[in-house]
């Protein structure tokens, strides 16, 4: 049976997690460093103990494969403890080049070698590294977290149903709030689709305001796509450490039994050359290079032999405004959905949430989700089989706002 979401780990974190909230300020008496290279210099008090900041949570989700993530608050040796059923008597390490990953605070894992549509029971251990000389590493405590479990997909599922939320812009409260308007359905993943935050701060930020309200994503999955508003902040270039993509890429494609899906990461909607962002930005040739990957995908046989082809992005190349980033993503992908017979666009980014049908401009329904203001926020819900996709957008308060159907 799978654990109560809500469980906490063997060694509580919730009263440690708010002292990681000093990192802010303490990188501002280090100049040049972020709030992660802070933590990992510091040695935390001998009362804290070595605790887990986060609970684990899954990425990357494949009929043979998992990922596994966790944060812990000190320098670690780490692992999963995992199997088939109720049984943890599988362990596994991640390994780059010939090298077990260690002496690192943000721990990634990817289970290989699964068994579709099989549950599998996990639970993750680290082991603290006190002192790494060159030829002697000294460990300190090792934390155990507690059991969960997971479903690997199918390998060639029938139906496919997932959760999107966008533009929670900070407001962590939001993220529970709109996945209980699921209800009791079920769904297999949940996709983030962009401006989870106003912009980058810090690690304790993504854990607040994103990883711990995302409760389910210890035995569910989760995906992310960022936002205009992602790119914004000190720390910024640091939040890719913390997701993991298909590909390892901010833009990647994945097919889920009916349904074939195109992510892309639509970048900031205003001018690289604009003050704000001091030179040190560049979307026009990152959106570029997606266009050429985006034309190899969409030629591919399984693009073409998928009963339904579907694109996430954040920023809708129409009804967005005429700001440089829209017009530009127009530029680029519209010709190249329409050639290709795009069956639907899903994003966010306006705040209006709507549905706009085919038209002259696109042969191909957009869905915009809302946010983030009550009233506004939006749950949109997708549900896929060999025949139909059903789209249905939910407001905050479960009032149906939107909704859309295919035909195979």
């Amino acid at each position: 049976m799978e654990q109560e979401l809500n469980a906490l780990p063997r060694r509580a974190f919730l009263g440690n997690i708010s002292k990681a909230g000093i990192l802010g300020s303490l990188a501002a008496f280090l100049p040049g460093s972020s709030s992660a290279e802070v933590l990992q210099q510091l040695t935390a008090k001998p009362a804290e103990g070595h605790i887990f900041l986060t609970k684990p949570y899954l990425q990357v989700p494949a009929p043979d494969g998992m990922t596994v993530r966790w944060i812990t608050n000190k320098l670690c040796y780490s692992w999963v403890e995992y199997g088939e059923g109720n049984n943890l008597n599988q362990k596994a390490h991640q390994v780059t080049a010939g090298l077990v990953d260690a002496h690192n605070r943000i721990n990634k894992v990817a289970l290989k070698n699964l068994k579709p549509g099989t549950q599998y029971s996990y639970r993750v251990v680290a082991k603290e590294i006190v002192d790494f000389k060159p030829y002697a590493l000294k460990y300190g405590e090792t934390i155990t977290s507690d059991s969960y479990s997971f479903t690997t997909p199918k390998l060639n599922p029938e139906t496919v149903e997932w959760l999107i939320m966008n533009d929670i812009h900070d407001r962590p409260e939001s993220i529970p709030h709109l996945m209980k308007l699921n209800g009791t359905d079920n769904y297999d993943y949940v996709f983030y689709n962009g401006d989870l935050f106003d912009y980058q701060t810090d690690e304790q930020q993504i854990i607040d305001h994103m990883l711990t309200p995302s409760a389910f994503s210890s035995t569910k999955p989760f995906m992310f796509v960022r936002g205009n508003h992602e790119t914004r902040g000190k720390f910024c270039r640091e939040l890719a450490d913390y997701f993991s993509n298909k590909d390892g890429k901010g833009y990647f494609a994945y097919q889920w039994g009916p349904v074939f899906n195109v992510v892309l990461d639509t970048g900031e909607d205003k001018e690289d050359t604009h003050p704000v962002y001091a030179g040190i930005v560049d979307f026009d040739d990152y959106r570029m290079e997606q266009a050429k990957w985006l034309e190899e995908v969409m030629t591919s046989s399984a693009f073409k032999r998928a009963k339904f082809r579907v694109v996430m992005m954040h920023i809708p190349h129409f009804h967005s405004g005429d700001a440089h980033g829209p017009l530009h993503v127009r530029e680029l992908f519209a010709p190249i959905f329409a050639k290709h017979k795009v069956d639907i666009v899903i994003s966010g980014h306006t705040h209006k949430f709507g549905v706009w049908p085919p038209s002259a401009e696109h042969p191909y329904p957009i869905i915009i989700g809302g946010g983030p203001r009550d009233g506004n926020r939006t749950l949109i819900k997708v549900k896929a089989d060999q025949k139909t996709l059903n789209l249905t957008m939910l407001k905050d308060d479960g009032t149906e706002v939107g909704k859309y159907s295919l035909k195979a």
